[in-house]
């Protein structure tokens, strides 16, 4: 009997998509191997569902009909699967995470492989990356964020915790160049500065009344990743700008000496989102609710 659901996700993927290349790269398949699945679906229909082009494909009358009953299929089955599964006592499956490049390798991962070592039949699937993805469209299951939250209306989120901001030196730094107190102090000093797209941002902090201010900081250093401002602080390069839950363990390992705690204006908040369902697959729920035992457990501020 002819499999009906055969070559439908696969359809939608390439909808989704919007190319089959991508979709191949999504599915782990080649593209002509994608090329065939949705060949055989249209014979199998006795419709086009796609008009290709070299570059391009674009949903058919037909397709389109097809695509909004399959996507409205799909999602019974996966309503379906998650309920009989959150009754499930061992997670298993795939998961798929998106998180922050810095935060995550420092903070998020850790927590991740404690998981996969305590259930083996979940496979997690973690990408690095400082781009918020959409998770419905990506496929992703949950998410690490840091700042304000933007789409509240198709995510559930659960707060993990602060990200608060410090400045530290290298003790070499510091003893060449001296450590400043008062704002008026950093003046001279060299900032290893992040930046993004170009535009290297300001160093704001707060002053002991409350306002909001400046630092006179000289800039030789711009760059677009945590970690390595931090390791430019280490090489003795200048004063650092950066998350608490970074700076601590470099301070903690002997490697950078505070010079001003807590000091950023504005502190950004961390949460764990995911797609909003009936279901919380009983993967999705042991990884939210280990992020959410053990990340505030960090110095995060």
């Amino acid at each position: 009997m002819t499999n009906e659901l055969d070559g439908v996700a696969v359809f939608v993927q390439v909808v989704e998509a919007g190319s089959f290349t991508l979709a191949a790269e999504r599915l782990h398949l080649t593209r002509s191997a994608i090329g065939k699945v949705i060949s055989r679906l249209e014979a199998r229909l006795g419709v086009r569902l796609l008009h290709r082009t070299t570059r391009s494909h674009t949903l058919t009358e037909a397709g389109r009909v097809y695509y909004d009953r399959c996507v409205r299929a799909l999602a019974e089955l996966d309503a379906g699967a998650a309920e009989v599964e959150s009754g499930l006592s061992e997670p298993r499956g795939r998961l798929r995470v998106s998180v922050p490049i810095a935060f995550g390798h420092q903070c998020v991962a850790p927590v991740l492989f404690g998981l996969a070592r305590q259930h083996p039949k979940l496979q997690i699937d973690i990408s690095f990356s400082d781009r918020a993805v959409d998770l419905i469209e990506e496929h992703f299951d949950l998410a690490v964020r840091i700042g304000d939250l933007r789409d509240t209306t198709r995510l559930e989120a659960r707060r993990l915790g602060t990200q608060h901001l410090s400045i530290g030196a290298s003790a070499s730094y510091l003893a060449q160049y001296g450590k400043p107190v008062a704002l008026e102090d950093f003046a001279g000093h060299t900032g290893i500065s992040y930046s993004r797209n170009g535009t290297a941002s300001a160093w704001q902090v707060l002053d002991a009344d409350g306002s909001e201010r400046e630092l006179p900081i000289t800039r030789q250093l711009s760059l677009d990743d945590v970690q390595a401002i931090a390791d430019a602080g280490i090489a003795g390069l200048g004063l650092v700008y950066l998350p608490c839950w970074l700076l601590e363990r470099h301070i903690a390992a002997g490697k950078l000496v505070a010079v001003r705690d807590l000091c950023g204006p504005r502190p950004l908040p961390i949460h764990v989102v995911w797609p909003k369902t009936p279901y919380l697959p009983s993967k999705t729920r042991c990884a939210v609710n280990a992020l959410i035992a053990d990340i505030p457990k960090l110095k995060l501020g």
